[in-house]
């Protein structure tokens, strides 16, 4: 009581004299200025664009319908549902006419904005020519994409398989490797994910995502994590793991490794400096061939180069890759050196939807958007403003552990203590809620759900980086 008596004399007194000065405010006044200028919603940047007014269902339809006919495996982010009816560029729209910053991007997968004109048009005009034909007979938009695609990837990397998904084309890239070496072993690494099919599953390293179901053939080896990983950022001895889980847990001849250039489900995390080339080289040795999950990495997304594996200085056997590709059309592929390539003609290999001209049509528009755009200067130039942003806010809130990935690829991991890492479940969800509530859509990861993926379509601009990081700041600030 005493103290509050002495504040009110304080504030009293400095009133007095700055109005016997000619001050226009109190110094109440100027602290309850201060105070609203703190705790002000930050405003969303300008967009030039208002969508139509929407007469479809309702939320509340919608949710009766999916529960009524849709898979109950399905789930949702948000306390409240969002009901997404379109996309512009780098935003979304709810159906009250509300706009979004997207900075998920659909998982990776929107590279050049949301409903892209380019990317429409192709689909448009390949849709008015014929929708579906099949691999059997000809059309040259699936040889001119592929020859576009293969113009990206460095060395002998030159043979094309296109599929419907990431799940797919790794599926396809794991039997090739076996085929191919007539070993059936494969390496993958802990925390990982590479799809949710058969063979991809049980290269797929998190029990969240891991069925029941006989899975055998691979072996996890330890995870390069810089930042929970066991060896620190010590790239060498993590790969010193894969040398004795393949003299000790195979025959010493395998027929591969798959790893993902930064791991996206598994929390955005980037491989210890050092590793993949040591990998690459111990699994070639051993018989192996080195493949590179593209699907949420590749497609100019890291910024400093095309291929996320590019930036480790390594040239893999075979690429997969998907998401990116199509901006959003089901739309995957593999490739690979045409040796390799050649172990699919000992039998009949087909996929009806592989290559479908609409997906390929949307593909080769991809390459080009990304290309006359400099999308992925872009991506490098944003991210890394948003990056050393994110940095500050670990520095001003512990509740961050660490910021990491390259370019629109980025992750923050939340943690109840920074020493003993302990993951911030519960705050990571309430953050996401709040700051939809103020107009940003983050994506969620990793192994404990503590981790934003921040993966936003490529046009991302520095003022959009600038709110999410406002509203970010804003959202920890109230807590």
């Amino acid at each position: 009581m005493r103290r509050l008596t002495a504040i009110n004399s304080l504030l009293k007194r400095n009133n007095h004299l700055l109005q016997r000065h000619g001050s226009s405010q109190t110094v109440a006044q100027r602290t309850t200025s201060v105070c609203e200028t703190e705790t002000k919603i930050p405003k969303m940047p300008p967009f030039s664009y208002s969508p139509p007014p929407y007469d479809g269902p309702s939320t509340a339809e919608i949710i009766a319908k999916r529960r009524e006919f849709l898979s109950p495996a399905l789930f949702h982010f948000y306390n409240t549902p969002l009901n997404i009816v379109e996309g512009k560029r780098q935003y979304l729209f709810d159906e009250n006419g509300r706009r979004y910053l997207d900075a998920f991007g659909g998982i990776a997968t929107v590279s050049c904005g949301h409903s892209h004109p380019e990317v429409v048009n192709s689909v448009i005009k390949q849709l008015k020519l014929i929708q579906h034909s099949t691999t059997l007979y000809l059309n040259h938009t699936i040889s001119d994409f592929a020859e576009a695609l293969v113009s990206t990837l460095p060395g002998d990397l030159k043979v094309v398989f296109f599929t419907n998904s990431g799940t797919e084309a790794n599926e396809l890239a794991m039997m090739m490797a076996r085929l191919y070496t007539g070993c059936n072993d494969i390496v993958s690494l802990r925390n990982s994910y590479h799809g949710n099919a058969a063979a991809t599953m049980g290269a797929t390293a998190q029990s969240n995502w891991k069925f029941n179901v006989v899975q055998s053939g691979v072996h996890h080896a330890i995870n390069p994590d810089p930042y929970r990983g066991i060896f620190g950022s010590d790239g060498g001895k993590y790969a010193s793991d894969v040398h004795d889980l393949i003299q000790f847990g195979t025959s010493g001849q395998v027929a591969g490794f798959i790893g993902e250039s930064i791991q996206g489900v598994g929390g955005i995390v980037e491989l210890a400096p050092g590793y993949l080339p040591a990998v690459y080289n111990i699994v070639r040795k051993a018989g192996g061939v080195c493949i590179a999950d593209e699907v949420q990495s590749g497609f100019a997304r890291t910024g400093t180069n095309f291929w996320g594996f590019q930036s480790h200085g390594v040239i893999p056997d075979i690429v997969t890759m998907a998401k990116g590709i199509g901006n959003g059309i089901p739309l995957g592929a593999v490739v690979t050196t045409p040796e390799i390539a050649g172990v699919l003609s000992r039998r009949s290999y087909f996929n009806t939807f592989g290559g479908n001209p609409m997906c390929t049509a949307a593909g080769h528009a991809v390459l080009r958007v990304i290309h006359e755009e400099k999308l992925q200067e872009n991506a490098n130039l944003v991210g890394s403003h948003l990056k050393r942003r994110l940095t500050l806010l670990k520095n001003k809130h512990g509740l961050i552990g660490d910021v990491r990935g390259r370019g629109l690829m980025l992750g923050v991991e939340f943690v109840k203590d920074r020493d003993l890492k302990t993951p911030a479940k519960t705050e990571t969800l309430h953050l996401m809620d709040q700051m939809k509530e103020m107009g940003v859509l983050v994506g969620k990861g990793g192994f404990y759900g503590n981790v934003f993926r921040i993966t936003p379509p490529l046009c991302f601009t520095l003022t959009d980086a600038d709110f999410l990081v406002d509203v970010m700041d804003h959202a920890m600030s109230k807590m």
